[in-house]
């Protein structure tokens, strides 16, 4: 059995914060918003599998009122999700991702963005495909107030560890 599941997120510029994307520190650049390190693509790509499996949201597993999760790494919590997906038996088949904003570019940090994802995920870096596009100065990522990321995840059931 296959399943799709869609993913998004969005966060608005905080300057006094380091911007992490898909797991990669972005030089240079304000960072993100949020309970944990606002990174917006990881959040994307969580939703994406956690919908594809059935489960409830990123809110509900990581909610922003634990303490547990100030500060924490979105790819941690990734990892987590992975996890739960394996015991729950699936497996990822692919995600595909997108980031939206005015800048930074994405596509110098691609690759990393790709791997670092693929390995929170324990599969090859071509299941994982990264994107970015603008919105040629309209909304708010075309303001520059935050960005915006959209995942879609395709798992399999592989049927083994199923807990009762």
């Amino acid at each position: 059995m296959l399943r799709v599941g869609i993913g998004f997120d969005a966060h608005r510029f905080a300057p006094e914060r380091p911007l992490v994307l898909g797991g990669v520190k972005i030089r240079d650049h304000d960072g993100l918003q949020g309970h944990s390190d606002a990174d917006v693509l990881t959040h994307a790509v969580i939703d994406a599998l956690l919908g594809a499996a059935g489960m409830e949201d990123i809110g509900a597993l990581f909610p922003d009122t634990d303490s547990r999760y100030k500060d924490a790494s979105s790819v941690q919590l990734l990892e987590t999700v992975s996890r739960l997906l394996w015991r729950g038996g699936w497996s990822v088949v692919n995600v595909d991702a997108v980031v939206i904003c005015e800048e930074p570019k994405v596509a110098g940090h691609r690759a990393a963005m790709q791997e670092r994802l693929a390995r929170a995920l324990g599969v090859k870096s071509q299941q994982v495909m990264v994107k970015g596009t603008t919105t040629e100065g309209m909304g708010f990522p075309g303001r520059r107030e935050g960005i915006a990321a959209q995942a879609v995840a395709l798992i399999r059931r592989f049927g083994g560890l199923q807990e009762s």
